[in-house]
């Protein structure tokens, strides 16, 4: 069985634009997979612990003398990593919020970049350890950043996701959100006309 794993990382919940695109693109993938499984990760909804120095030391500590509360916070990043093996394709709704991701998706990258887990350090740089597989990321912005050297959102997740070993990433972008209605539905109506090829890509990577 496909398995394709949504993540959602909007506050808005069901008015976010993001999580709308990357909504649509799962049902056309699930017409084209009737017997995939969708796993939906919704991190605004159920947004996971940021990052702190407990939570830190829970990672570096050794298993056999991990306390209760070490155990549980190793749990649930291993539970987090697991649903990224597991899946087959990830879709990705990512909106900018102040020139930058969503702190509730960097609080999930967090448990997901652990050193010997889904990542090494070797004398050439880090290598990933999670096997490659698409990922579609919907980009959602008010403003006009892409190509004019303020986005800095892509490099970053090109350069998270690369960290793991996911590289075959797949960019949709839905710019000017904030601009006026005409430029808005634009935006939109481009980023939709997309969304029949990458079911395509999905097709072929299965």
């Amino acid at each position: 069985m496909v398995t394709l794993l949504q993540v959602k990382s909007s506050i808005l919940g069901d008015h976010s634009q993001s999580g709308a695109l990357a909504d649509e693109f799962v049902r056309r993938w699930q017409a084209a997979h009737p017997d995939g499984q969708v796993v939906v990760r919704d991190l605004g909804a159920e947004p996971v612990p940021h990052l702190d120095g407990e939570r830190l030391a829970a990672f570096a500590s050794d298993e056999a003398g991990r306390s209760a509360t070490q155990q549980a916070v190793v749990a649930q990043s291993d539970a987090l990593i697991q649903e990224v093996r597991d899946a087959d394709l990830l879709v990705v709704g990512v909106p900018m919020y102040n020139f930058s991701i969503p702190s509730q998706m960097k609080a999930w990258f967090d448990h997901l970049a652990r050193a010997g887990v889904t990542f090494r350090y070797t004398e050439n740089g880090p290598v990933g350890l999670l096997a490659d597989r698409p990922v579609m990321l919907f980009a959602t912005r008010g403003g006009i950043y892409q190509g004019n050297g303020v986005d800095y959102q892509t490099p970053f997740l090109k350069q998270f996701f690369g960290l793991l070993g996911l590289q075959d990433l797949h960019f949709v972008y839905a710019e000017g959100l904030n601009l006026g209605d005409d430029p808005k539905q634009q935006a939109l109506t481009r980023a939709h006309a997309t969304l029949d090829t990458l079911v395509d890509v999905a097709r072929r990577a299965a």
